[in-house]
């Protein structure tokens, strides 16, 4: 097994500005102490991506390949890699992204996740109910906390110019954001599901740390709404489009005589089913890409750290829907083979589609304190399929 392909700065001729690193842009004037009017002067620095689909390739057969030789043991070893490999050919002021997570460490959350899991899935099936009920509130109980964990064990192993991430919220606020907000929305549905949305990303973005600075979410609930809406509306659209031609097949098949033609009936109704079971699939697929990708780019676009930092999205979400729907598509027709090569295409156009911006060097930021939170949460998000982004 070879070393992960060392990082490289990206060229000042992928910075269409000359410069690679960052450009001055100016801002609305404000006054100074003596009540001049004075310009603010910000410095953009975009982001770079510099990952290769066929170094990755390298790195992503040899992961498959000892996870499955070890039964799932270097699974923890596989995901650290991967992260290490992204986040080395990210550059922001020509500074790489670290990842530093221990994989021991993640093993040890993993066995007891993937024991627990075992366990309820067992005793699921073999109708020991008595076992998989409280199995199953317990996680239920223990999700924000799980959130909590795996935020904060994320934060602890991003690093960036050498200073590491923090994440401070309390236990208190995650079950707010990832407990009352949604029990909310399983009973309020549509109603109430963007404003859990709200309460998480929030929550997310105004405890992370870097130094002494401190994040904050600028955004307002009403723009979830409206993400919601747009993907509820479109799916309205899409659906009466595909349910009418379904629809006419399934009555003209029904509607034919008896006799010898119930085999070409038969034969019409199964299309008809397998037809709208794929149409739902890719609405589902393309309706939770447009939220996902929506969202992104609106939590960008109002995400401030220590209030001299602010990110700029620039990527389309209907863009990065296409990319998603045609990277799955490319995935199955390849039996998973592209899979590094879709991953470094999304990752490349959302990455290349960001920018941060600055009024203050990214070298003034000082140190704090820094903690090894227990990677428990982080186990229990990559093996149960919690969704949590940092």
């Amino acid at each position: 097994m070879t070393d992960l392909p060392a990082a490289t700065p990206p060229t000042p001729a992928d910075d269409p500005t000359g410069s690679p690193y960052g450009r001055h842009v100016g801002l609305r004037p404000a006054l100074d102490a003596a009540g001049t009017p004075a310009t603010p002067t910000v410095t953009e620095y975009p982001v770079s991506f510099t990952g290769r689909a066929d170094e990755y390739f390298r790195i992503w057969i040899v992961n498959v390949a000892l996870t499955i030789v070890t039964l799932g043991v270097y699974l923890p070893w596989a995901r650290v890699r991967t992260r290490q490999y992204f986040y080395g050919h990210v550059w922001v002021d020509g500074q790489n992204f670290e990842y530093r997570a221990n994989p021991v460490a993640l093993l040890r959350g993993y066995v007891l996740v993937g024991t627990l899991f075992l366990g309820y899935t067992l005793s699921t099936q073999f109708q020991k109910y008595w076992i998989a009920v409280p199995l199953l509130l317990a996680y239920v109980l223990l999700y924000p906390w799980l959130v909590r964990q795996s935020l904060r064990f994320q934060a602890a192993n991003t690093v960036h110019r050498g200073l590491r991430f923090r994440f401070s919220g309390t236990v208190k606020a995650a079950y707010v954001a990832y407990g009352a907000a949604n029990i909310l929305a399983s009973i309020g549905g549509i109603f109430a599901l963007p404003w859990a949305w709200f309460m998480q990303r929030r929550y997310q973005l105004d405890h992370v740390e870097y130094g002494t600075a401190r994040g904050h979410f600028r955004g307002d609930v009403a723009p979830f709404y409206v993400i919601a809406v747009t993907a509820v509306g479109i799916g309205i659209g899409l659906a009466i489009a595909v349910a009418l031609p379904v629809t006419a097949v399934l009555f003209g098949t029904s509607a034919l005589d008896s006799g010898s033609l119930d085999d070409l009936k038969t034969t019409g109704l199964l299309a008809g089913i397998i037809a709208a079971y794929v149409a739902f699939i890719l609405l589902y697929t393309v309706l939770w890409q447009y939220v996902r990708a929506a969202t992104m780019a609106y939590v960008l676009n109002h995400a401030e750290l220590g209030g001299v930092v602010r990110t700029r999205a620039t990527f389309r979400p209907w863009r990065l829907v296409w990319i998603g729907v045609t990277n799955a598509l490319a995935t199955v027709v390849t039996l998973g083979l592209a899979t590094p090569w879709a991953a470094i295409r999304r990752t490349k156009y959302v990455m290349e589609g960001v920018q941060v911006r600055a009024i203050a060097p990214l070298d003034d930021f000082a140190a704090g304190s820094a903690e090894r939170p227990s990677a428990l949460g982080e186990a229990a998000t990559e093996l149960l399929d919690i969704q949590v982004g940092f």
